[in-house]
């Protein structure tokens, strides 16, 4: 396939990290075609939208953003326009017939064929390929030209758990996890280029297993850890069932990776969470967060919530906003229940109505902020380690970067402590941040 070389590609990316890094292999996969990144959709040759559904209104997006582009399209007919991602994968064909002017949808395991896509594509034809399974995983290609501070880098992809809410198993397939050497290599590669921190994706890296050597996930950070050049190392998301004491004794134990984990809950009601299909009591996930506590006592721990969980009462509510008080989140993801295609819950009685489900999330979401606060005020007068990350968005004069525990701190300093590891003391906690004072600028 020739390749189109000097052409301009734009990618937009909506939904989660995972999705994040999606986007980054494929603009990898395309700078090995001699496409460049375009400042804007309407100046590219090629437009990528990256698409998440796991929340409402998903495919609303969607048609939104193509439907911009529309007479860009008609200016400029050799412009070609694809889909990908999740929505990509739950839709398929019918976006073509639904967008006329669409040229090529592509699911969550077709981006390793990205290159015949395009060239299907630009012979004029319009292409849709939705194939779950593209075999084994294959060693990511993501560029390395000037890649920043902080990567992420997918284990595995794919879900077993089918919670009854989640469409997440029915796009993305069920779990296959990478090989252990292929993960190993790409962090390799991306601290070799400048990376210092990395963060180890996966729907749920609880149950990573390396296909090839058995090793499991806390096998699997003592490897990353060990490569030199890098300093920090985390990982998102993790199962509450799958945690097992051997992870939480690596979370404690090994000094690069990180005083940070993502625990969802989804409820504080054991009649909700056996709805959902959680595969954990209530009382099981505090039991793991007193265990997290003694063997990390740093730890920051962050947790998501469920509103309005068909069937959910008031008490179950309750149940809810007692959990994050017992856990002592130090953030929170919340979110109201909505349907979401091919899931068990969409067929539940006992939907709540909207307008309760949004006085239920504002209520949690303003007791985490007050719960937030304190956490961050008892902070104060704590040494913190901090990378630095550059220059705060507000504030003349202000550096702002992550503690160990990701907590962002702005400080007073030089914009050459960028990319640098430095002490700072914390002065003051407010509900996002902190704020402090450089302490050891050599």
């Amino acid at each position: 396939m020739e390749s189109p070389s000097g052409k301009l590609v734009h990618i937009t990316t909506f939904g989660c990290q995972m999705n994040e890094y999606d986007s980054a292999r494929m603009l990898g996969i395309l700078s090995e075609l001699g496409y460049a990144p375009a400042e804007s959709p309407e100046t590219a040759d090629l437009v990528l939208l990256n698409t998440c559904s796991v929340r409402e209104k998903a495919q609303h997006k969607v048609y939104s953003f193509v439907g911009a582009l529309r007479e860009v399209k008609r200016q400029r007919p050799g412009m070609i326009i694809g889909v990908g991602g999740c929505v990509a994968q739950q839709e398929g064909r019918q976006l073509l017939k639904d967008i006329p002017y669409l040229d090529l949808v592509f699911g969550t395991g077709a981006l390793e064929r990205l290159p015949e896509l395009i060239a299907e594509a630009a012979s004029g034809r319009r292409v849709a390929c939705t194939d779950l399974d593209p075999g084994p995983l294959a060693p990511r290609r993501v560029a390395l030209a000037n890649p920043g501070l902080k990567a992420m880098v997918t284990v595995m992809q794919g879900c077993d758990n089918f919670c009854a809410y989640c469409v997440v198993p029915h796009v993305r397939g069920r779990e296959k996890s990478r090989a252990a050497a292929q993960v190993v290599e790409e962090v390799a590669a991306l601290a070799k280029a400048g990376v210092r921190e990395v963060t180890l994706l996966g729907q749920n890296v609880n149950s990573y297993r390396d296909p090839e050597g058995g090793a499991d996930f806390a096998d699997l950070l003592e490897m990353v850890a060990g490569v030199p050049e890098l300093w920090r190392v985390r990982f998102t998301t993790s199962h509450p069932k799958d945690l097992s004491p051997r992870l939480i004794e690596a979370l404690a134990g090994i000094d690069k990776v990180m005083d940070q984990l993502h625990l969802p809950a989804q409820s504080g009601s054991d009649r909700i969470l056996k709805a959902m299909r959680r595969g954990y009591t209530r009382a099981r996930y505090l039991a793991l967060v007193k265990d997290l506590r003694r063997r990390a006592p740093d730890l920051a721990l962050g947790g998501d919530i469920i509103v309005g969980f068909p069937g959910e009462t008031e008490a179950d509510f309750q149940a809810s906003l007692e959990l994050i008080e017992a856990a002592g989140y130090d953030f929170l993801f919340s979110f109201k229940y909505s349907d979401r295609p091919f899931t068990k819950a969409i067929d539940l009685p006992g939907k709540i109505a909207e307008a309760e489900k949004s006085r239920r999330l504002a209520r949690l979401q303003d007791r985490q902020r007050e719960i937030s606060l304190a956490l961050h005020r008892a902070q104060v007068g704590k040494l913190e380690e901090v990378l630095v990350e550059g220059p705060a968005k507000r504030g003349t004069g202000l550096m702002t970067g992550r503690t160990r525990a990701n907590r962002a701190v702005n400080f007073p300093g030089p914009p050459e402590l960028a990319g640098r590891l430095v002490m700072v003391r914390v002065e003051q906690g407010l509900v996002n941040s902190l704020r402090g004072k450089l302490v050891d600028p050599a």
